[in-house]
């Protein structure tokens, strides 16, 4: 039944160029939806994970024969559309002339120079930002940190799929939207069936740490890597502390069953679980969608899994067009890169502070991080200032701000002391503008242009 329903998947994909461990991925996948598996993962069947270590960040300095086993795997496959960009997002300038990509690079080179090891770096791009992310290296970055077959892994794609047929979507106005990103948990066939994990083996890495791109917060920390490699467990994922703000944020748990740990999201939690999922102190640890990878275990594991990874199926449920609500209602399957904790025996996962998670998903994270509040290192290093304790001040910006060109007529206040900062309408700040504690701004009508001198006002 299901290999004769799969293949009208199998052809569609192999003329597209889909390697065959995203093939066979995605056939994991849609034989599980097919079996009519929610993916839903019930309060009853688990547990809170308590108790996890903590590491003191930074201790030791690096131990420059493990850095030259070690890969940066940087996720740079999205596109800053909900920021009003059309280009990659990791081209935002986070200072004048300095980009996400800038800085990336920076830590990279910076490392290599004070230890001497080769340390390697590999970013995984999408269709919509390789020429985009390579271009921008071929004028900014050196030459073996540029070229395409030294730097980038290609994120594969996947089909749409027809709710109400289970067969592959069709769009023919525009085929293009007959495929959806297969979730970052594409990252490990993409790492198999590009050759690249081979590759890497063969040249002597042996541990990978993999971040997000717009996390400028997960840097390569020699702490956490002595911590690793001296563990000898095959995958480790970073973890902090819940706030009210990450309730609906995936969280870290244990199986009953097995006492192994598992990653659940929002969307494999039952309607009637949601509280339970939502309380921050019950499930305590937020995924900050960073984690370490043995590289031989991950090989050893794909082996035994007929060269897949077995992660849980996400369902997701959208149409054909996503602009368009009317056009034909589709399944997209999606896995997540945490979610391959459960698929590891001896996983484990650490405490991190949350100053290692300051992803910028709103142009309120970016003015934030634009701001006093962070400092950039001459080694591409961002990080809180310790005046704020490793608490990022909160912007909320209304919907005229919900894009980036909006920020630079706005101005960047001092934020090293700020709480929170709140603002609606057209909003300027003067040079000189400082926010301590918290601030609400509002224009109604005509722009209001904020002096310069401290706010709020005593």
């Amino acid at each position: 039944m299901s290999s004769e329903a799969f293949a009208p998947f199998e052809e569609k994909m192999k003329q597209a160029g889909v390697m065959t461990a995203a093939i066979e991925a995605f056939r994991h996948n849609y034989e599980a939806l097919r079996r009519n598996e929610s993916g839903m993962i019930t309060e009853e069947t688990i547990e809170s994970a308590a108790d996890l270590p903590t590491i003191e960040l930074g201790a030791g300095g690096f131990d420059a024969d493990l850095l030259s086993k070690t890969v940066v795997i940087k996720l740079n496959g999205g596109l800053g559309t909900s920021m009003g960009l059309e280009k990659v997002k990791s081209l935002l300038e986070v200072r004048p002339g300095v980009t996400f990509l800038d800085l990336i690079v920076r830590q990279i080179v910076s490392l290599r120079q004070a230890t001497g090891a080769e340390v390697r770096l590999l970013l995984m791009n999408s269709f919509a930002t390789s020429d985009d992310t390579l271009g921008y290296l071929a004028d900014h970055a050196p030459r073996d940190l540029a070229e395409r077959r030294e730097v980038e892994l290609m994120q594969n794609q996947a089909p749409k799929i027809d709710a109400e047929t289970l067969a592959p979507a069709t769009c023919a106005a525009h085929p293009e939207l007959e495929w959806c990103p297969p979730g970052h948990g594409d990252l490990y066939p993409a790492l198999s069936g590009s050759g690249w994990l081979d590759c890497l083996l063969a040249g002597g890495a042996k541990y990978a740490f993999v971040s997000n791109s717009d996390n400028l917060g997960a840097v390569l920390d020699p702490a956490l890597l002595q911590w690793f490699a001296d563990s000898d467990a095959p995958f480790m994922m970073e973890v902090t502390r819940r706030t009210p703000a990450d309730r609906k944020g995936g969280h870290l748990a244990r199986r009953k069953s097995d006492g192994r740990l598992l990653l659940r999201e929002v969307a494999q939690c039952p309607d009637e679980d949601l509280e339970a999922f939502q309380d921050i102190e019950k499930h305590r640890y937020f995924n900050t969608n960073s984690i370490w990878l043995r590289l031989d275990k991950l090989k050893e594991r794909l082996h035994e899994g007929g060269g897949v990874l077995p992660l849980p199926m996400i369902r997701n449920r959208k149409t054909v067009d996503p602009r368009d609500k009317s056009s034909t209602p589709v399944i997209q399957l999606e896995t997540a890169m945490g979610a391959a904790i459960e698929c590891f025996e001896g996983a484990v996962a650490v405490e991190v502070p949350r100053s290692r998670f300051a992803p910028v998903k709103t142009t309120g994270d970016l003015l934030a991080l634009r701001s006093d509040a962070y400092g950039v290192g001459a080694d591409g290093s961002v990080a809180l200032d310790p005046r704020r304790e490793g608490k990022p001040p909160v912007v909320k910006l209304d919907e005229a701000h919900k894009f980036v060109d909006s920020l630079d007529a706005l101005g960047v206040p001092s934020l090293v002391d700020c709480d929170t900062l709140t603002i609606e309408g057209d909003v300027r700040f003067a040079p000189g503008v400082v926010i301590r504690g918290s601030a609400d701004f509002c224009a109604s009508g005509d722009s209001c242009v904020v002096p310069s001198g401290v706010y709020p006002r005593s």
